[in-house]
């Protein structure tokens, strides 16, 4: 009887578990969680708005800002690493180092897929919130099929969590005339960003390191793509990271490092905008419109730069641009004590060799003191400087009447043959400091060459034509001894296909014939057609060295000497030099190493230019471009901006002079 009664009970005791296991699935099923938002800011190409997020670095401080301080008036985030600052009531970006169009900026929750290229579009901040307030009611109260109506007539309806609708208004014609129907194409809605397919970065580390200007070559385009400076550097940046992530990894996770940052320096812009294009539109003719225009604004930016009226306007730009560049960064990263080094592209690199040659080399005490007045000329530096040009021309008597006058060296290099008269020179001495003068003027353009505020630790060259230029200026040869003043390393990378580069080596040492350094790929090794085509041209010169030694072997057996005792002493000789030949052919393999290790042991000697290291760094050409390397000669000399191996180069040059190393070294 207890076990039929206790049937029931269990029964009922079942009953009841699953109905509460059912509302327990139905209280999960309709618990709320609101959405996580995420910044974008809006950028505007070609009138085409691309809706952009920003790290999750960048969003979270905006997040956090927003929270905490949401009705400051004058709010502002630095985002990006610093680069820009995000006004947070405004919502709008502006950029700190270059001028830039200001972007919108918005704390995105919803997103609708777009019209033409299938991206998410976000909503704004008012509409999304009452897409979330109609969502958590249809969550809570498990009440779908929920319609509204944008600002801009379209409608959208919540379905089901994963089904949710936005129809685009399109308009219908009839006999009546048009009107706007219900319901266009169907496009997806999605809520929070993590159901959508964008690409967002972590961010960047905020410890800066080493600080790289980065000045630009000719023309307002820096790639094939025809993107600007700023967008190239953007690249370069990234690349930087990437490479920072897959070869500093131990440096890294040991907080050794952060990250190197890197600012472009634009000079185009300010030298068009004096007025010359105005000028040369007036005498350029009216046909083939666009390549004239072109020309205008490129090629004609060499001409330019040799010009002593533009020169001084280029050099004046490149030189305060990067001093405001490096006291604004100051300003904005007071704990910073890392250094400073440069880079250029193409004409840019010509115009930082011409300032780094013309600056005056100060001591550490004095550096710090001259640093607000090092644009106007130090008497007493340049008076030595002349005292040095007199001591080389053997004139030393005569120093004293140039002090006596206050000369200095640039104001020597404008003296005229009148001038030195009036000083009391005689003949003989007057004409050997004009031809000085003249020998000078002919190496340089002429122009008053303005100070940097700091010392360069190394100087970067990409696509460089330094080596062409001072060969037409009548430089045959720089002098081993040779650095310059305030910047003690000096790279020239190159692509070997690169028109426009040149190499800096042979004018330092013109007697020696040597390859260019190979850089080494990023993933290490030869690229793989490289070794391959190496492999080749040593099979080729062993098969021709054997197919030479057996023709001398046949050739001496038919001259040889038909007397027997002759016969039988050459025969005793060629077997010895026959076993000469065999014990070197022997040793021969093993020489290659040996040969590598004396050289290893004996490097070049190429100057002090580079601080007596290598100066000339060539990239490995990719397997297509060594199919035809006219078809790749502009895009060789472009490519610097997105190259890993360049990158890299300039990292662990970079890195090496605070001591840290790669993780594995690059054969």
């Amino acid at each position: 009887m207890s076990a039929v009664e206790q049937q029931p009970a269990d029964a009922s005791l079942s009953s009841n578990s699953s109905s509460s296991f059912e509302v327990v699935e139905a209280d999960a099923a309709n618990k709320y969680e609101a959405v996580v938002p995420h910044w974008f800011y809006c950028k505007v190409t070609d009138s085409r708005e691309r809706w952009i997020p920003f790290s999750t670095q960048d969003s979270e401080k905006l997040e956090a800002a927003q929270k905490m301080r949401k009705d400051d008036e004058e709010l502002v985030v630095p985002t990006a690493g610093g680069r820009y600052n995000v006004h947070l009531k405004q919502r709008q970006c502006y950029a700190v180092y270059w001028e830039e169009e200001v972007s919108e900026v918005r704390r995105c929750t919803w997103f609708y897929k777009g019209e033409k290229d299938n991206k998410y579009v976000p909503y704004s901040e008012s509409f999304s919130e009452e897409l979330e307030e109609a969502y958590m009611i249809a969550v809570t109260l498990d009440e779908w099929k929920k319609k509204l109506e944008s600002p801009n007539r379209e409608i959208i309806i919540l379905h089901n969590p994963k089904l949710m609708v936005h129809y685009h208004p399109v308009t219908v014609s009839d006999d009546w005339g048009s009107s706007p129907a219900e319901q266009g194409r169907p496009r997806t809605v999605k809520r929070g960003v993590e159901n959508i397919s964008v690409d967002i970065h972590s961010g960047e580390p905020e410890q800066i390191d080493h600080l790289v200007f980065v000045v630009h070559g000719i023309g307002p385009a820096c790639d094939i793509r025809f993107r600007s400076i700023v967008q190239c550097v953007n690249d370069f940046r990234a690349v930087s990271l990437s490479m920072l992530q897959a070869h500093f990894k131990k440096a890294q996770e040991q907080q050794q490092i952060g990250r190197v940052e890197f600012l472009p320096v634009n000079w185009h812009s300010r030298l068009h905008s004096t007025g010359v294009d105005v000028d040369l539109e007036r005498i350029t003719l009216p046909s083939i419109n666009r390549l004239r225009h072109f020309i205008n604004d490129t090629i004609l930016d060499v001409f330019f730069y040799n010009s002593a009226t533009y020169c001084q306007t280029i050099v004046d730009t490149v030189a305060s641009e990067m001093n405001r560049l490096y006291l604004l960064f100051l300003q904005r990263n007071p704990d910073y004590k890392g250094g400073v080094s440069i880079a250029g592209h193409s004409l840019g690199s010509l115009i930082l060799f011409d300032l780094l040659t013309n600056q005056k080399a100060f001591s550490e005490d004095e550096d710090g003191k001259e640093k607000g007045s090092q644009m106007s000329a130090s008497h007493g530096a340049d008076a030595s400087g002349v005292k040095e040009i007199l001591e080389k021309l053997e004139l030393s008597e005569y120093s004293t009447v140039f002090e006596k006058e206050r000369m200095d060296r640039q104001a020597l290099l404008l003296c005229t043959e009148q001038n030195l008269k009036d000083m009391g020179i005689p003949l003989g001495p007057r004409m050997k400091i004009l031809h000085y003068i003249s020998s000078e003027r002919e190496t340089q353009v002429s122009a008053n060459y303005p100070q940097l505020i700091y010392k360069p630790a190394i100087f970067f060259a990409f696509g460089s034509p330094i080596g062409m230029f001072l060969t037409v200026r009548g430089v045959k040869r720089i002098d081993p001894s040779y650095s310059l003043p305030t910047c003690k390393g000096f790279f020239n990378i190159f692509h070997p296909f690169d028109p426009v580069a040149y190499r800096i080596e042979p004018m330092i040492v013109p007697d020696v014939e040597f390859e260019p350094m190979l850089l080494p790929h990023h993933k290490g090794r030869k690229r793989m057609h490289l070794e391959l085509k190496e492999g080749l041209t040593r099979m080729s010169m062993d098969l021709k060295n054997n197919l030479l030694g057996s023709l001398r072997v046949a050739w001496q057996s038919f001259t040889r000497a038909p007397l027997p005792a002759v016969e039988a002493a050459s025969t005793e000789s060629e077997a010895e030099s026959q076993n000469c030949s065999d014990g070197q052919t022997e040793v021969k393999p093993n020489e290659p190493p040996a040969a590598a290790a004396k050289e290893e042991a004996s490097p070049i000697n190429v100057g002090m230019l580079n601080g007596g290291h290598r100066i000339d760094y060539v990239l490995q050409e990719k397997p297509i471009e060594s199919f035809n390397e006219y078809l790749f000669a502009l895009q060789s000399h472009l490519c610097y901006w997105e190259s890993e191996d360049t990158v890299l180069l300039v990292l662990k040059e970079i890195y090496q002079t605070q001591g840290i190393m790669l993780d594995q070294p690059l054969q």
